[in-house]
């Protein structure tokens, strides 16, 4: 229950932010670099370990197929999770694509979390961090005229239990089954991440500033490896 409760609070949080400094694109933007730097640090450290662990052949064939999986799904977000939300303004509606999209994504990631008891468990970790910036950029979208509407929030609330319902969900699977669950959304962390790392250095020019957010958010979550393993 408390980590259902997380889940949601993740996405409160973000959207609240959103709705307040939403037009701050700036600190959009480094909350985005930042996540990500946490978010590969937890791949790495985390998820591909424990899936490469488990034995299972071939596990890095469902990596690439959480890679590919992702690749769809911003066919119907169109890198709305990317920070890409200005071409989806123009009638100040998110289109029902877009809305499918990120409710499939959430509600994936959440079946690893089936069998999950620990609160500090770096991977409900990744999942926070990375709801936080997309629910920020959902908030400041949806809350551009600073008023709460009823679509609004039904939009917010569909995304915020998306996670939890995987969860849920996942536990009628048999927990043999968990490392290919994992290792699916190893591949959507992995791609992700790496796509908002590089679209945030286009030009191919050393941005100290940048690097810093990705290093810091690397830093955060090797703090949290070595308290989780020792």
């Amino acid at each position: 229950m408390v980590i259902i409760l997380l889940l949601i609070l993740s996405v409160v949080t973000g959207v609240l932010l959103g709705k307040f400094f939403g037009t701050k694109e700036k600190f959009a933007k480094n909350l985005l670099i930042f996540s990500a730097g946490f978010l590969i640090t937890i791949c790495v450290n985390e998820v591909f370990p424990s899936i490469y662990e488990s034995d299972v052949e071939n596990i890095g064939i469902w990596v690439i197929a959480g890679v590919l999986l992702q690749m769809v799904l911003e066919h119907l977000t169109k890198g709305f999770e990317h920070g890409h939300f200005h071409h989806h303004s123009e009638h100040g509606i998110l289109p029902m694509a877009l809305i499918l999209g990120m409710f499939v994504h959430a509600f994936i990631e959440g079946f690893p979390l089936a069998y999950e008891t620990d609160v500090f468990s770096p991977y409900l970790q990744g999942i926070i961090f990375h709801n936080l910036p997309i629910s920020f950029i959902l908030g400041a979208f949806l809350f551009k005229s600073k008023k709460f509407s009823r679509n609004s929030w039904l939009i917010i609330s569909m995304f915020a239990l998306a996670s939890p319902l995987g969860m849920i969900f996942g536990a009628y699977f048999d927990p043999e089954l968990q490392p290919y669950f994992m290792a699916v959304v190893g591949g959507i962390f992995l791609h992700i991440s790496s796509v908002i790392i590089f679209e945030s250095n286009r030009n191919h020019n050393v941005n100290w500033s940048k690097i810093g957010l990705v290093v810091l958010g690397v830093a955060l979550a090797m703090l949290g490896h070595n308290f989780h393993h020792h």
